[in-house]
């Protein structure tokens, strides 16, 4: 009874996925699945690479070692339900898993924003202040520092289901979506979404703009700092040494950006969910690619470890 009325709530959805194209399903699954094992491949190796090394036993490292682990659940909570959907008749997911899986991916992409941001403040740390660097890196602050990106991801994502919880879903119960995200909850929502709209916006404010302006403002004394550097060659060494984080930091901003402005018009087109695809799927499987691709140290780590797995 919804409102004095009579009127049947559903329990569960429809997952549409990308069920309109069914002449390349099976193309498709093969393409998702080899991304989806190449993202727990990469990310897992780093971690243990990471793990195992104690020449990475860095702040940097520490940080992008939890960026691994984030990641690899981030991908997880939707890809292993978009993979088995490609050959189920009827594509349904309950409401409950539809909120738990939405509660798991909000969490780890919120908590994703506040360690890229934890791991720009690093860099500004360490070009701008390099003979202060290991006293104000502490390993005590980097706990703290991680800690609190989960913790903050957590804190954000339990209040959005709070507030999902509060919703009736009457029907129409089809997503066009190949998992369960809050602008299409809210679509199908019958009762208001005001509230659960203005706590969004809220959260994207201090999540996304903040943090990415906390980001530039690191950035820009980073800049100032190696333009001051009057070798080239010591330029050119200090960029390397955030070049890796800029790129992954610019890949998820401006992915999640599209996604978020496209979700927010209405966006469920073949074209929205292919866009939503890059930013849950492919970024996780590039971030251990970006981040190992020109890492000296990460090379010599796989070097060593090469060479220990041979004596054994």
């Amino acid at each position: 009874m919804i409102g004095g009325l009579n009127i049947t709530e559903i329990t569960q959805f429809i997952l549409l996925g990308f069920s309109d194209f069914p002449r390349i399903k099976v193309v498709l699954f093969v393409i998702f699945l080899l991304i989806y094992m190449t993202s727990l491949t990469w990310n897992l190796s780093l971690i243990f690479l990471i793990r195992m090394d104690s020449h990475l036993h860095t702040p940097m490292y520490f940080f992008l070692s939890n960026l691994s682990f984030i990641d690899l659940c981030y991908v997880t909570s939707t890809v292993p339900k978009m993979l088995s959907n490609f050959f189920q008749e009827r594509q349904s997911i309950s409401l409950v898993g539809c909120i738990v899986q939405y509660f798991f991916f909000s969490t780890m992409g919120l908590s994703e924003s506040y360690l890229m941001t934890s791991m720009a403040y690093d860099r500004y740390a360490a070009i701008c202040n390099p003979l202060l660097y290991s006293s104000i890196m502490s390993p005590t602050l980097c706990v703290q520092m991680v800690l609190g990106s989960y913790l903050a991801g957590l804190t954000a994502s339990l209040s959005q289901i709070c507030a999902l919880l509060q919703l009736h879903f009457c029907g129409p119960n089809i997503i066009r979506h190949f998992f369960c995200d809050m602008p299409q909850l809210l679509n199908l929502s019958c009762t208001n979404t005001f509230f659960v709209q203005v706590l969004t916006a809220i959260l994207t404010m201090l999540f996304g703009i903040g943090n990415a302006l906390v980001i530039l403002i690191s950035y820009g004394y980073i800049v100032m700092s190696i333009m001051k550097i009057t070798s080239a060659k010591g330029r050119a060494k200090a960029f390397n040494t955030c070049a890796s984080h800029l790129t992954a930091v610019s890949l998820f901003y401006t992915s999640g950006l599209f996604v978020y402005i496209s979700s927010s018009s209405g966006g469920s087109s073949s074209f929205d969910r292919f866009a939503s695809v890059f930013y849950t799927v492919v970024i996780p499987m590039l971030n251990p690619l970006i981040y190992s691709l020109r890492n000296k140290e990460i090379k010599d780590a796989m070097k060593r470890l090469q060479k220990k797995i041979s004596y054994c």
